[in-house]
């Protein structure tokens, strides 16, 4: 969870909403958030079999065997994978932001031609370049062994989260008071509108949900798990220390920087504590930076292979994805699935780092809360048919209540993302491109067990 959306968002969110409605936005997202996390978690207890991903959830939904449990695990496969890799754009452009402070090249406006009225500057081919050489860097490191990755990627989260705390620290210094005064004024949005307390809710809840998607990844690596316990204890126990860390970073600095600074960083957290202790100190967060997302990034192009790959072994998806390589590592899978990232990074060529940004967390929110909703959904069937609640008293309400309200977040969120309807009609083409593939899923609906295992 703690990837990009920490070293970028407070920027984001300065640009839609005052403190207060920031501030709220983090409060209210954190615990539909939450809410979605119990049902992760419950459903990984009471619904061990259902292993591997939100998929299961879907097909479980419908009566089994049936072409209607097939279609809907297939999409919500589909989806999920879409918003994964989809997403791991926006993290590799965001380390490339951080590791610009080195390079400052890499933000050059210079224009060095155009295509169809597109102008591609010498920052945005440079950006491009170092994208895809980390896209593929970390392609080559996953297929030589899945354990490996994820001891690196164990050790750049332990660092940042030492060094996040550094930052805190640092900036309490820095904070000054009169940056986030008025605590609550309209901000301006497109065409002018001012946009009330409620307006920058809405408008700040696509961007605080995307630093949470990834609760639900411990349930997509339950069967790499020893202990089935353990899947609900780190979902649980890694939301609220998310939480935590963004609640105190994003108000540490917005009250470091000036609003107009703020709303113009390429990298906030680089400048907050160039403010805080100076050049030496953005040059600390700037090495952080690029250390945690490199760490992320691993930890997402893996995840988003796992995917279809996991898919797959219950016959949801297209059984090329089941292909492995002697190291164990979904080699098919990772293939197309950065070869789609790669498409997507042509994005920074002609953009900002932080447009592309924006840009992409959209599209990968929304397509993240379709497997959010129907795992809601599901929890609410077993509650409703009393199936895993025999003698369980007032827990079998609790979990519908839990359930319920799962749901009505990410509905929510989906309202609020139709504000901006050319990105949001964006992603649902890309959900809904998935028909075109669903003849090569085998109709065999029966799926109690697993071709590869």
């Amino acid at each position: 969870m703690v990837g990009s959306g920490i070293f970028m968002l407070p920027r984001s969110l300065a640009e839609v909403a005052s403190p207060a409605g920031v501030i709220s936005a983090w409060v209210i997202t954190g615990f539909g958030v939450l809410m979605t996390a119990l049902v992760f978690g419950n459903l990984s207890l009471r619904k061990p079999e259902l292993n591997g991903g939100p998929q299961n959830y879907a097909k479980a939904l419908f009566e089994e065997n049936k072409r209607s449990s097939l279609l809907s695990g297939y999409l919500v496969s589909w989806g999920y994978w879409v918003a994964n890799w989809s997403g791991n754009v926006a993290i590799i452009t965001t380390f490339a932001s951080y590791l610009s402070t080195f390079f400052p090249v890499m933000t050059s406006s210079n224009a060095l031609f155009k295509i169809m009225g597109t102008t591609i500057t010498t920052g945005g081919v440079i950006t491009f370049i170092v994208c895809t050489i980390l896209l593929w860097g970390v392609h080559f490191l996953i297929l030589n062994g899945i354990e490996g990755a994820g001891k690196v990627n164990f050790i750049a989260t332990a660092a940042k989260v030492l060094g996040f705390l550094l930052f805190i620290f640092a900036c309490m210094y820095a904070f000054q008071s009169s940056n986030i005064v008025p605590f609550y004024e309209p901000v301006e949005g497109e065409g002018g509108v001012a946009n009330g307390f409620l307006s920058q809710i809405n408008n700040a809840a696509i961007a605080t949900l995307w630093a949470f998607v990834g609760v639900e990844s411990a349930v997509v690596f339950s069967t790499r798990a020893k202990k089935k316990s353990d899947v609900k204890k780190a979902t649980i126990l890694g939301l609220l220390i998310a939480l935590a860390l963004y609640l105190s970073i994003t108000l540490l600095v917005m009250g470091t920087l000036p609003q107009n600074e703020l709303v113009s960083s390429q990298k906030p957290l680089v400048d907050a504590l160039m403010v805080a202790i100076g050049p030496s100190g953005s040059m600390i967060m700037a090495l952080l930076g690029v250390i945690s997302l490199l760490g992320a990034t691993i930890g997402w192009v893996l995840l988003s292979a796992e995917v279809p790959f996991q898919a797959a072994q219950q016959r949801m998806f297209i059984p090329v994805f089941l292909k492995e390589n002697k190291k164990g590592a979904p080699v098919f899978s990772l293939w197309v699935t950065n070869l789609c990232t790669q498409l997507f990074l042509f994005s920074v060529v002609s953009q900002s780092m932080a447009q592309a940004f924006d840009f992409m967390i959209f599209i990968a929110t929304l397509a993240f809360l379709v497997p959010y909703i129907v795992a809601s959904l599901y929890q609410l069937k077993l509650v409703i048919k009393g199936e895993t609640y025999v003698d369980a008293g007032n827990k079998r309400t609790t979990d519908g209540i839990i359930a319920a309200l799962a749901a009505i977040y990410s509905i929510w969120v989906i309202y609020a993302g139709t504000a901006d309807i050319k990105t949001f009609l964006f992603g649902i083409a890309l959900l809904a491109s998935g028909i075109l593939f669903y003849p090569l899923v085998p109709k065999n609906a029966d799926t109690s067990e697993k071709p590869a295992d």
